[in-house]
C-alpha cells in the first residue's frame, strides 16, 4: 500500500480543523466573542478570525490545486463563533467531497500560487503540498490556538490533538 497525497492532505487538514472547530465551544464558554474576536499574538498579526478564515482557504486552496480544479470561494465575514464553525464544517465538507482518485498523480502536477502584486510561486504538486501548503495551514492553525490561549482559555495540548481521542494503549493488567 502506497502512502498518497490524498493521504497526507485531506485526513489531515479535516482532523485540525474538527479540533479548532471544538476550540470554540470551550472558547464561547470561557470569553465573550468580541473579546476573542479582536485578540491577536502581535499588533502586526491578524485577529482569531483571520486565522481560522486562513486555515480554512488553505485547506480548501490545497486540494483544489492538487486536483486542478477552483475551490470554493468563502467570504472572509464571519461575525460569531457559530460562524466560524460553520465555516470550518463548510471546509470539511468540501475536502472529504474530494474523490482520492482527482488527487492522484497529483505529485508531479504543476501547482502556481499567484499573489496581489503578481509575484508568486510555481512548484509541483508534492513540493507545494509539503513545503508551503501544509506548513501554512499549520501556522494558522497553531496561532489561532496560540490566541485562544493567550488570551485565557483553557485549551491545553490534549485539544490540538483531540482528534487522537483517548490513549489506545494501557498498561498491562488494566
Amino acid at each position: 500500500m502506497t502512502f498518497t497525497l490524498y493521504d497526507a492532505s485531506v485526513p489531515i487538514f479535516v482532523r485540525s480543523l474538527t479540533d479548532m472547530r471544538a476550540w470554540l465551544d470551550k472558547a464561547a464558554m470561557e470569553k465573550s466573542e468580541a473579546d476573542l474576536f479582536a485578540a491577536r499574538l502581535a499588533p502586526d498579526m491578524r485577529p482569531l478570525p483571520a486565522q481560522y478564515q486562513m486555515a480554512s482557504d488553505t485547506a480548501k486552496n490545497a486540494i483544489g490545486r492538487l486536483c486542478g480544479i477552483e475551490a470554493p470561494s468563502m467570504a472572509d465575514t464571519e461575525t460569531s463563533f457559530a460562524e466560524l464553525k460553520e465555516r470550518c464544517e463548510k471546509t470539511i465538507a468540501y475536502v472529504e467531497s474530494i474523490d482520492p482518485a482527482a488527487i492522484a498523480g497529483s505529485e508531479e502536477r504543476e501547482v502556481e500560487l499567484r499573489f496581489p502584486g503578481g509575484t508568486g510561486y510555481r512548484w509541483i504538486g508534492r513540493d507545494y503540498l509539503t513545503g508551503f501548503a501544509l506548513p501554512n495551514f499549520f501556522f494558522h492553525v497553531t496561532t489561532a490556538y496560540a490566541i485562544l490561549r493567550a488570551a485565557g482559555i483553557s485549551l491545553g495540548k490534549p485539544d490540538f490533538l483531540q482528534h487522537l481521542g483517548p490513549p489506545n494503549l494501557v498498561p498491562a493488567g488494566s
